[in-house]
């Protein structure tokens, strides 16, 4: 079935938005993603396009196992494209590398390893020396303000704890882009909002382009410059919608009109596709 995609105009960079490096620009060409179970292939991702600017905060939305994850796995190096192709600064995407950080929903951290030996794990990894591993690890408990747990294990930790190290992890090699699979899926409402905002802050200050998997509208509103809605299996992007915001961004913008008219819209097109999506599969 051909369907329009929607676009809404970008109003160009966002008050209160750094300058970037000009490194982390995502390009998906055309990709169609697909498995094969016996005989019969099933394609999880169709004829896909996507541009995402260095520096942006781009959140991708869309019903149950419409394929969010299997796309973003793809720009991760986890997933090979089944035709098309993915590409990071002009460079295909042949596998993971360090140029890209991943956040999991769960936390996936050693947990033989304390906190400060887990996000010093990358750059030991890389073939930093002991005290460029220490500086990195500290520097970025510091920033995630749990140095004082250091030592700590991270089963000692709360969930909301252990995802702040996770990040940390993740950026632990001064990667170019951020991917994240509804990291904060798990947590409680108000630790949630405090990780967003967090998030943000880290974002600001790294000048990062984040790629971030999400089924909770409020918080693609919350964080993202654009949303992207992705249709029923096979999943394609339906809209591409700017999200005009001021910057630094705090929980009580969710009363705005703003916000309010563009959590109608996302909702109207998820709920569009969720209708396909039962109707498909007879669940009525």
């Amino acid at each position: 079935m051909n369907m329009k995609l929607v676009v809404e105009p970008d109003p160009g960079m966002q008050p209160g938005r750094k300058k970037t490096t000009g490194r982390g620009h995502i390009k998906i060409d055309d990709v169609t993603i697909g498995f094969r179970s016996g005989a019969t292939f099933n394609r999880a991702v169709e004829k896909t396009s996507l541009d995402i600017q260095p520096g942006q905060f781009v959140c991708i939305l869309g019903p149950s196992g419409c394929g969010k994850s299997t796309l973003l796995n793809s720009v991760a190096g986890y997933v090979k494209p089944t035709t098309g192709q993915v590409l990071v600064d002009d460079h295909p995407v042949i596998g993971p590398g360090p140029d890209r950080g991943m956040v999991f929903q769960q936390y996936s951290l050693f947990p033989w390893k304390t906190v400060h030996q887990n996000i010093a794990f990358g750059p030991k990894l890389a073939g930093r020396s002991s005290r460029e591993c220490d500086s990195i690890a500290n520097t970025l408990l510091s920033m995630i303000g749990l140095s004082k747990i250091a030592n700590k294990l991270p089963g000692e930790l709360s969930g909301g704890m252990q995802q702040r190290v996770g990040i940390a992890r993740a950026l632990a090699n001064y990667p170019d882009v951020l991917l994240m699979d509804e990291p904060f899926g798990a947590l409680d409402a108000q630790t949630r909002l405090i990780m967003q905002e967090s998030l943000l802050d880290i974002w600001s200050e790294f000048e990062i382009t984040v790629l971030f998997v999400t089924h909770d509208v409020d918080e693609a509103i919350f964080l993202a410059d654009r949303i992207l809605i992705m249709s029923t299996s096979p999943g394609s992007i339906i809209a591409d919608l700017s999200v005009n915001l001021e910057r630094p961004r705090k929980g009580e913008l969710a009363t705005s009109d703003e916000f309010v008219r563009l959590k109608r819209k996302c909702l109207s097109f998820i709920r569009q596709e969720s209708l396909k999506a039962f109707s498909e599969s007879g669940e009525w």
